[in-house]
C-alpha cells in the first residue's frame, strides 16, 4: 500500500475504531468520515444468529462488503487468517467454525482496532484467536502455515494488490483456499472515481475489474478461481456512496450503473505434484 493511502487508511479506520469504543457504529454515526461506504455496501451482512455470537462492538466495528465466514466452508481443526481483521467479528465468527482444536488469526495494521479487537475477543472469551499487527503486503507469518485465507473489502484498499495475493498465496498450505469478500467492477473505472482517496478507503475506487482480479490471482499461482456477485449495486446506491465527493452522479449514472458489485472471490492453492517414476511413468 502506498504511504498516502496506507496513512488516509490508517487514519479513517482509526477513527472508526474510536466511535464504536466510545459508543457509536464505525460507519454509520452522524459524524461519520466514512459514510460513503456505510450503506449499501456495508450494511445487513451478518444474520442476527450471527451477530449474537460476537460482542456488540465487533458487529457495530464492521467495515466489511460481505460475509467471508458463513461461504468459506471452514472446517474444525483449520487455522485461518482474516487479512484487514478491524474489531474482529469474521476472526471472531471463523473461531468457532474452526472449534478449539483450530485457530483463528486476525492481521491489521491499526492500532486503534487492534485495542478494539483484543477487547472483543476478551469479551467473547475466545481462547483460539490471535490478532498481529502488519500489513498485508507482508504477513508475518510462515509460509504453508494456513488453511484458509478470508477478507472482508480490505484488499481493494492496497495499492498493490498483486503483492497481497502472492503472500496469501504464501502463508496457505498446499490444497488451501483463499475465500474473500471485495468490491469488484465489471468494467474500466471513471477517473473521477479512482483518483478520490476517500472512496479508495470507502471501498470503491481502488476495486479492480474482474476479469482483471482473476488475472491476478492466477498469476499469484491461484487456480480454481471463482467470482460470485453478491450484491449488484444500481445508480441509487452509487448515489449514496458518491455523495459529497463532487461528481455529477446524474451525469455518469449510464457508466455507474449496475458496474459495482460486492463479490465472494475464491481460489485454491494447488498441491504441488509429486514426480512419477514408476513403471511407463519415466522416461
Amino acid at each position: 500500500m502506498s504511504t498516502g493511502i496506507r496513512d488516509v487508511v490508517r487514519e479513517k479506520y482509526g477513527a472508526a475504531a474510536l466511535r464504536v469504543t466510545s459508543g457509536g457504529s464505525s460507519c454509520c454515526g452522524a459524524a461519520a468520515a466514512l459514510d460513503a461506504c456505510c450503506d449499501p455496501i456495508t450494511s445487513n451482512l451478518y444474520s442476527d444468529g450471527q451477530a449474537a455470537q460476537v460482542p456488540e462492538t465487533a458487529v457495530l466495528a464492521s467495515l466489511g462488503c460481505g460475509n467471508p465466514t458463513a461461504l468459506a466452508e471452514l472446517q474444525a481443526g483449520e487455522t485461518v487468517l482474516d487479512l484487514g481483521s478491524g474489531g474482529g467479528i469474521d476472526v471472531l465468527l471463523s473461531a468457532k467454525r474452526v472449534g478449539p482444536s483450530g485457530k483463528a488469526y486476525g492481521l491489521d495494521m491499526t492500532d486503534e482496532m487492534l485495542a478494539l479487537a483484543e477487547e472483543n475477543k476478551r469479551k467473547a472469551g475466545a481462547t483460539n484467536v490471535e490478532f498481529l499487527k502488519g500489513e498485508i503486503e507482508n504477513i508475518p507469518l510462515p509460509d504453508n502455515s494456513v488453511d484458509v485465507v478470508i477478507s472482508n473489502c480490505v484488499i481493494n484498499l492496497a495499492a498493490d494488490k498483486d503483492r497481497v495475493l502472492q503472500e496469501a498465496f504464501r502463508v496457505l498450505k498446499p490444497g488451501g483456499r483463499l475465500a474473500v469478500s471485495d468490491v469488484v467492477t465489471t468494467g474500466p473505472m471513471l477517473a473521477e472515481i479512482r483518483q478520490s482517496v476517500l472512496l479508495w478507503v470507502g471501498c470503491v475506487a481502488g476495486a479492480l475489474e474482474e476479469t482483471e482480479y482473476r488475472n491476478k490471482l492466477a498469476a499469484a499461482g491461484f487456480e480454481n478461481v471463482g467470482v460470485e456477485p453478491t450484491r449488484v449495486y444500481r445508480i441509487e446506491d452509487a448515489r449514496t456512496f458518491l455523495a459529497g465527493q463532487g461528481i455529477d452522479v446524474d451525469l455518469i449514472a449510464p457508466q455507474v450503473d449496475g458496474r459495482f458489485m460486492s463479490a465472494f472471490i475464491r481460489a485454491v492453492k494447488p498441491v504441488a505434484k509429486t514426480p512419477c517414476c514408476g513403471p511407463g511413468c519415466c522416461e
